[in-house]
């Protein structure tokens, strides 16, 4: 298995990580602002079980992808520098659903998921704050986006995130800090030094998912782990 990760996240992360899969270290250099210039959730994405990328992610990484035998579709809008260009990809798809603000959604994204129902958000920022969990249960830590599924009747968690890193803004989002595979519930950080973490933790378990910290500090947003 491999996960992609933003090289920047805390290299005790990384090691333990590493225990999982092979860790894909991603970086971008001049595609868009620094901030999230290494995140994943800003240049792939998952629909149906198919990696969709960026057609301006840098030619190392599909590569990488290439040569590990790793299938991937490309998109048709590139990643820009500001918001909404930096949007296209930040999407959340599960069996059921596609979540996003489709004013914004790489057409590529929509086709691909067409037999899935539809839920409109105006955060076009939808996987850094909203994290697709078993059976369409979630977790996020926005207050457009919880209205939304509220509204759907959907079954989540809202937390807050002001205490979560993320080094060059005011604060990160708690989607961004983490990644799902099969059981096990990845945080880029640990529960016990999160505002929220007590919460967080008594949800998770009732969903039955091992939780894995990956060091021993606050909640570190790297735009989110990717499991392929």
């Amino acid at each position: 298995m491999f996960i992609i990760a933003d090289n920047r996240i805390p290299q005790q992360a990384k090691d333990r990580l590493s225990e999982y899969g092979d860790i894909i270290h991603f970086s971008t250099e001049g595609l868009t602002y620094e901030a999230i210039s290494g995140h994943p959730d800003i240049f792939f994405c998952q629909v149906n079980g198919q990696l969709i990328i960026a057609p301006n992610l840098p030619d190392l990484f599909k590569n990488i992808l290439s040569k590990n035998n790793i299938p991937f579709i490309e998109g048709e809008a590139p990643v820009g520098k500001k918001y909404p260009k930096t949007a296209h990809y930040n999407i959340v798809a599960t069996e059921n659903y596609l979540i996003h603000n489709f004013r914004y959604t790489d057409s590529v994204i929509t086709k691909l998921g067409n037999e899935l129902d539809l839920i409109h958000s105006d955060q076009g920022y939808t996987r850094c704050n909203l994290i697709p969990l078993t059976d369409d249960h979630f977790i996020t830590s926005d207050e457009g986006i919880r209205r939304v599924i509220q509204g759907y009747n959907l079954p989540y968690l809202f937390i807050d995130p002001k205490d979560i890193l993320l080094p060059g803004v005011n604060h990160g989002f708690f989607g961004g800090a983490c990644g799902v595979h099969e059981d096990k519930f990845f945080i880029v950080g640990s529960l016990s030094k999160f505002n929220e973490g007590e919460k967080v933790g008594e949800y998770l378990n009732k969903l039955n998912y091992k939780i894995i910290e990956l060091y021993d500090g606050l909640l570190f947003d790297g735009g989110s782990l990717f499991f392929i």
